[in-house]
């Protein structure tokens, strides 16, 4: 689903990723239109436009994901303002690109986020690590804290993660299987007592394993 008050982004997006092979099952041009067409056309990938009309693109997101869970989100913004990047993913975004993003990295991020990966534009994971670091309290725990510690290669996982890489790409930089790289984070999320890999995204730019 294509949320997009330009009509012609929203038809160039549309058709980009009609040509990639995607299904496009619904457009909208604000923010009632996506939340009244989204529970029939129910997308697995919603790429929304932040600045649309009311309601905005991070309450769509919210109430995208209160619908239906399993949904995931896709922010295509003009902008890379650190508060617009950090309510997105507050809200439950898996990836935010600014629109200044090639063809080839929309489709690329497309594809990511549906397999369950979250994608950022280059940098701005430090952005909303650096805004994480000024709410979070000082005494709080530790980045491996939980009900048990993490093993180093699920840490190096981890670390991988906060930076928005793949489980391709992890396996191939860590010289093991695509198979092992998914055991890793299935342990890491059980340990950490989370339920998907957006949860330990979020998790790992907070406690700054992006930077590592």
């Amino acid at each position: 689903m294509v949320v997009d008050d330009h009509p012609m982004w929203r038809d160039a997006v549309e058709r980009d990723l009609q040509q990639a092979g995607f299904d496009v099952v619904a457009v909208a041009a604000d923010g009632r239109q996506a939340l009244a067409r989204f529970p029939a056309a129910r997308p697995q990938v919603v790429v929304l436009d932040l600045q649309i009309p009311e309601p905005n693109g991070v309450e769509v997101t919210r109430q995208v994901l209160t619908t239906d869970p399993s949904a995931r989100v896709l922010i295509l913004s003009a902008s890379g303002e650190q508060a617009d990047v950090l309510e997105a993913v507050k809200a439950g975004a898996t990836g935010y690109l600014v629109k200044s993003a090639s063809r080839a990295e929309l489709l690329d991020a497309v594809r990511r986020v549906a397999a369950g990966d979250s994608v950022f534009t280059p940098g701005l994971a430090g952005l909303v690590l650096g805004e994480f670091r000024r709410m979070e309290d000082p005494a709080g725990p530790g980045p491996l804290s939980g009900p048990e510690s993490l093993t180093e290669r699920e840490t190096e996982v981890l670390r991988m993660v906060a930076k928005g890489l793949g489980y391709k790409q992890i396996a191939e930089r860590l010289v093991i299987s695509h198979r092992t790289v998914q055991n890793h984070v299935q342990n890491t999320l059980r340990k950490l007592q989370m339920h998907n890999r957006v949860q330990l995204t979020r998790y790992a730019i907070e406690q700054g394993l992006d930077a590592e």
